[in-house]
């Protein structure tokens, strides 16, 4: 990996003085729906002034329903609106990187989904175009500003469990109903996703590894397709070498049936366990000699909304954002490593 990557923040800013972020977005499809895009308007000195899908009347739509004043079906038109001074790109994966790069290029700074691209080297070239261009990039790794996310690595810093041994992982979805003469999602589809649900699930925890405890340092991995539903794979084993030496192992499989679901994370230290979930939201738990503490944190309306803070207290200079195009990247090049020997058989 790119040792340039290893930089946890952006030196740049905006090239003006601005007193509020007027964003737009490329590609108002259902994850802005909740997710993200009311939290546009709800933050301090952001608005959400124009939305973007290739569907006009989809776009027309989503501007009438949410106060969006404005609305375009073509891309460049929304980038070169003068009105727009930040980009949030929520396109498929495979549109990432072209949309980044002609946005930041215009001198906008840009906020995109995750994953980051289809692969590591598209976002090498995102973050080039970043430092070139000195226009902010940032990622949509939101558990990096959500309260219990935050409780675990607060747990992990102020040493209650001790000096962390290891962190197990384990993320079973049902096989959805897919059928060789219907369209697959494109979630399934490496050419528009980068890989499987891996990609689209699995991204969210080992960002927040990366958070917690550092840049991956090794991979191993092994990453099959079982159920012949789609070409993606479909399970996966994989262990990583943490900075210190902590170990993180995981196994994802999306082809169990429904009663067999599960999302769990075990930290295990010197001292106790920290254990959650990634999606599910249930209570942080941690166990010690001295008995079980649970913390809950319920899911919030906007689960986007504290990281959208954050990224405008950033451009305005009032913070900084923990997700960046150099942490986002990184997590694009561990995904990378764990499917590049199932991939090579293409």
């Amino acid at each position: 990996m790119d040792s340039n990557l290893q930089a946890e923040s952006q030196n740049h800013s905006l090239t003006e003085s601005q007193n509020s972020i007027k964003w737009g977005i490329l590609g108002c499809g259902n994850v802005t729906e909740v997710k993200s895009g009311p939290a546009f308007n709800l933050v301090p000195n952001s608005e959400l002034v124009a939305v973007m899908r290739r569907d006009a009347a989809k776009a027309e739509d989503y501007a009438k329903r949410h106060g969006v004043p404005n609305w375009y079906n073509n891309a460049d038109d929304l980038i070169n609106d003068d009105n727009v001074n930040a980009i949030y790109v929520a396109t498929p994966p495979n549109a990432h990187a072209e949309l980044t790069i002609k946005a930041i290029k215009a001198g906008k700074p840009v906020y995109v989904e995750k994953p980051m691209a289809l692969n590591f080297a598209e976002c090498q070239q995102m973050v080039d175009a970043s430092e070139k261009y000195n226009t902010p990039l940032f990622v949509a790794y939101y558990r990096r500003a959500l309260p219990g996310f935050l409780k675990v690595k607060e747990l992990i810093d102020s040493n209650t469990i001790g000096t962390v041994r290891l962190v197990n992982m384990q993320l079973y979805k049902s096989l959805s109903n897919y059928k060789s003469d219907e369209i697959l999602p494109w979630r399934v589809d490496p050419n528009i996703a980068g890989g499987g649900h891996f990609f689209d699930l699995a991204s969210h925890q080992l960002d927040f590894m990366d958070f917690v405890f550092g840049p991956v340092q090794k991979v191993n991995s092994m990453a099959k397709n079982q159920a012949n539903k789609y070409k993606a794979e479909d399970i996966i084993s994989a262990s990583f070498l943490m900075p210190e030496n902590v170990l993180v192992n995981g196994t994802w499989c999306f082809t169990v049936p429904e009663f067999l679901e599960r999302d769990t994370i075990e930290i295990i230290g010197e001292k106790g366990t920290i254990t959650y979930s990634c999606f599910d939201f249930v209570p942080v738990v941690l166990r010690t000699s001295e008995g079980i503490q649970t913390f809950e944190y319920a899911k919030p309306k906007h689960v986007q909304q504290n990281m959208i803070q954050l990224v405008v207290d950033d451009l305005l200079g009032r913070g900084k954002s923990p997700s960046t195009g150099f942490t986002g990247a990184r997590t694009n090049w561990v995904m990378g490593e764990v499917v590049k020997e199932y991939y090579k058989k293409e």
